[in-house]
């Protein structure tokens, strides 16, 4: 008799362990957002210190004043502010004119919500600058090698291809840039005769460079370095735009025509 109350009870206290353990894992998408939080953030921010304005929240957007920001999702579940797919603040303080929470960087930033209806206007932009870091550029070099000469083209051309790169800002907000990637061209020609003709493109470094770097990364460059035995040495920079994060990559286009490709410094 007792066995069998000893197996309902431990039954129940399983059940109830199990419960609670699938209330604590629950994932922040599918936990209900504070409303109220969500509501006092509606309006334009300013930095409590400087008075500028920052951010403005409207509806379920965040828009930053400055123009080469991507707007973002935000929400708030329990007491963490969460923008866009990887920005989470823990909220210290929170009113209806002020806001303070604490950035990834482990700062706090503080703000304090404007009156001034004008100030809207900062955050009022058909889309986002699009940031291009390289204008077209075309580089012409003749070298000679065993008295024979060679014609080398290098062009790099700016595309329509975006690439997204998440910083913090000054205010401790995760933002998102979006920057215009290039597409490189080279070609090499012995007299008339064409020796080698590619176009570059940072899908080329996907085994050289690792993922989380590359997908933030733009083909940056492209220069010619010497010649040899072993036949024409370029070498490529693919780099996180406004970053040190930077990938030296060298190429060496042999006198058949053959490209080897190779990681020369980080």
């Amino acid at each position: 008799m007792y066995s069998t109350i000893f197996r309902i009870v431990l039954s129940c206290l399983l059940a109830v362990l199990m419960v609670g353990c699938t209330k604590k894992q629950q994932p922040v998408a599918e936990r209900e957002e504070s409303r109220e939080a969500k509501r006092l953030l509606q309006g334009v921010w300013l930095d409590a210190d400087t008075e500028t304005a920052v951010f403005q929240m409207k509806g379920d957007t965040v828009f930053y004043a400055d123009s080469t920001s991507m707007p973002a999702y935000f929400k708030v579940v329990d007491d963490t502010l969460y923008i866009g797919s990887s920005g989470s603040y823990y909220i210290e303080k929170q009113t209806e004119h002020l806001l303070w929470f604490k950035s990834p960087s482990g700062e706090t930033s503080k703000f304090v919500k404007s009156d001034d209806q004008e100030l809207g206007q900062l955050f009022v932009q058909a889309k986002p600058q699009i940031l291009t870091l390289t204008e077209v550029l075309k580089r012409d070099t003749v070298v000679f090698y065993n008295n024979e000469r060679y014609h080398i083209y290098i062009a790099i051309n700016p595309t329509k291809y975006k690439v997204l790169r998440h910083t913090l800002n000054e205010d401790g907000l995760d933002v998102e840039n979006v920057y215009y990637d290039n597409i490189i061209h080279l070609s090499i020609f012995h007299g008339s005769a064409q020796l080698f003709s590619r176009d570059f493109r940072k899908a080329l470094y996907q085994k050289k460079v690792p993922d989380q770097v590359l997908t933030q990364s733009i083909l940056n460059n492209m220069e010619y370095d010497k010649v040899d035995s072993q036949g024409f040495h370029f070498r490529s920079s693919v780099c996180v735009p406004d970053d040190a994060s930077c990938y030296m990559v060298g190429h060496t286009v042999s006198f058949k025509g053959e490209l080897t490709t190779q990681v020369l410094e980080y």
